[in-house]
């Protein structure tokens, strides 16, 4: 078999491979297998130093990788509690922004009002709708958070293995599985570049907001109500690049709004200051590792969106990146 034939039978293996994971709503399994690899390809070389060889150096890896895994999946589960909590309930944030949008009614501009919903009721109902005409799309975050759970963990241990045989690999493949090993590095980097970057990105953003919101206000005498959660939001949607901002910005604006149009336009300001800030990191961060702009993301994350819902938001750009740098290799672009 020609060596032409068998890179476009491990591009069809993995490029299938990829569609089948959006299809069969594995990505937080491949996601959680990744970080996994990502993660302990960082950590050992710190722990393995040396020429240490053989059995101890993949006694050494084993215990890594289960520290990683051991400490994804507390993550993970806290981050849940955290978020079906009463401190940190969505749907409680939800029902917040309903009353404070219900309640700018009388203050807003007459041509302004047709846009908005006549009052809670209504916006709840509207809200309903929405959520039953994208069941399918949010199922995995919602109807089906322990399947998912599920997903994450064997994903995880799956990338335990991955790194362990990494290791110690066998000793002859054929050409085909080095093809497709080689496909995988690239996924896997391209992950790297991506989601590592992105976590900077939106530590950064949440730092800087959390500093606004929860230092700079309250030295005014100004307390915005679910503080935690609009942090943690702000984290958690920073990590889809340039639409989690949108999402998390428009949130922290209308309960700015709850307290005064003055704190309103504060917070609007400095948002627009802090995407500043953004736009430099992913142009310094993100752009230089898969030498991407916002536009190429933003088209991206469309696409993907329209085939798969959510789960494709969250795929696109490590897609995209995997896509490019595979496009780079063979000097195409």
């Amino acid at each position: 078999m020609s060596p032409r034939t068998i890179n476009i039978a491990s591009y069809l293996f993995i490029g299938l491979g990829l569609v089948f994971v959006m299809f069969a709503h594995l990505l937080p399994s491949l996601l959680a297998g990744l970080l996994v690899v990502q993660l302990v390809d960082i950590l050992a070389p710190l722990v393995v130093r040396g020429r240490i060889g053989g059995r101890p150096k993949l006694i050494a890896v084993a215990f890594i990788s289960s520290l990683v895994v051991i400490a994804l999946t507390v993550l993970v589960l806290r981050t849940t509690a955290f978020f079906r909590s009463d401190s940190g309930s969505l749907p409680v944030l939800m029902v917040k922004l309903a009353e404070i949008i219900d309640g700018l009614r009388g203050r807003l501009p007459e041509v302004l009002l047709p846009y908005l919903p006549a009052d809670v009721g209504e916006l709840k109902s509207a809200a309903s709708a929405l959520l039953r005409q994208h069941a399918g799309m949010l199922g995995t975050v919602s109807k089906e958070v322990g399947l998912v759970l599920t997903h994450i963990l064997v994903g995880m241990v799956l990338g335990a293995l991955v790194a362990l045989h990494e290791v110690n690999p066998e000793k002859r493949v054929g050409p085909l599985a080095q093809a497709i090993t080689e496909r995988l590095s690239l996924l896997s980097n391209a992950f790297r570049d991506i989601v590592f970057a992105q976590v900077q990105i939106a530590a950064v953003n949440t730092f800087f907001t959390w500093l606004f919101l929860g230092v700079a206000l309250p030295l005014f005498g100004i307390h915005l109500p679910m503080l935690k959660v609009l942090i943690a939001v702000t984290f958690f949607a920073g990590l889809v690049p340039v639409l989690g901002n949108l999402i998390s910005n428009t949130v922290i604006v209308i309960v700015s709004l709850s307290i005064s149009f003055p704190v309103a336009i504060a917070a609007l300001t400095f948002l627009v200051v802090i995407h500043k800030v953004e736009y430099f990191l992913n142009a310094r961060i993100v752009g230089s590792r898969i030498q991407s702009s916002a536009w190429e993301l933003l088209t991206a994350m469309l696409l993907m969106e329209a085939a798969f819902g959510l789960a494709g938001v969250v795929a696109a750009p490590i897609y995209y990146a995997y896509m490019k740098r595979e496009l780079m290799r063979v000097e195409l672009i």
